[in-house]
Formats: structure tokens, C-alpha cells, sequence
């Protein structure tokens, strides 16, 4: 009887002891840590930006950004209040900050690429980064 009982104590413990299955964690999207520490500051967390001593316009539900040209335009040249980011980041960051907005906070298809970025994007200010 004895043995019986460590028998079954030893099967009823095992799945509790088994080492845990590796949880499945989708990797982040390269653009998030981009739009994170550059772009949410004024567009906000949720991209809905917002009005204050200014108005920021809202990324989220943005249909502006449909065309991926227009949005590269904007990050790599500026516009209005927004200090163009071309040279402070790379084409590559650029691209993966676009694709995000447009894929995260809009249901936008495809990726740009810093090939894209390259070709279409405002060239580098003369003289650095000065604004």
C-alpha cells in the first residue's frame, strides 16, 4: 500500500515539476523603441497626439499615412513644428519607425524599407543637424 501511494504521489507531482514550456513572446516591432523614445513624447503613447501651447496631429487613424511616401517626407524633411529627424536617425530607423505607425496604429500593409527611405526621403541638411 505503501508503494502504491508513492506511486501515485510521484504521478500526480510530475506535471507540477516538469520544467514550464518557453512562452511563445512575439519579438517587438524594431520601429517601437524608435517611436517610443522619439515621436511619443508629442504624438502620445496612443498616437492620438494632442493640443496645447500647439497642435499635434494624431498618427493613429491617420489617413495621410496610407501613402508610406508621405510620412517618409515628413520624418526625414520636417514640417511645421516637427524638426526633421534625417541625420539623427538612420534610413533604417526611419523605415522601421514608419512601418510601425503605419501597421501599429493603422491597419496600413507593407514595409518601408531604408532602400525606400533613400530614395524618396529629403536629403541631409548641408552643414549637420542644426535646426
Amino acid at each position: 500500500m505503501r508503494t502504491m501511494l508513492i506511486l501515485l504521489a510521484g504521478v500526480v507531482a510530475a506535471p507540477v515539476l516538469a520544467a514550464p514550456r518557453a512562452a511563445k513572446v512575439a519579438a517587438p516591432h524594431p520601429g517601437e523603441a524608435v517611436y517610443q523614445n522619439v515621436c511619443q513624447a508629442c504624438h502620445m503613447a496612443n498616437a492620438k497626439g494632442g493640443e496645447g501651447a500647439g497642435r499635434i496631429p494624431a498618427l493613429a487613424g491617420n489617413p495621410a499615412l496610407e501613402d508610406a511616401d508621405y510620412p517618409i517626407l515628413v520624418v526625414t524633411g520636417g514640417k511645421g513644428a516637427m524638426p526633421w529627424f534625417r541625420g539623427d536617425l538612420t534610413d533604417q530607423q526611419i523605415a522601421d519607425v514608419v512601418s510601425y505607425v503605419r501597421s501599429h496604429f493603422n491597419k496600413y500593409k507593407g514595409s518601408v524599407t531604408a532602400a525606400k527611405v533613400a530614395e524618396v526621403g529629403v536629403p541631409a541638411p548641408k552643414g549637420g543637424s542644426e535646426r
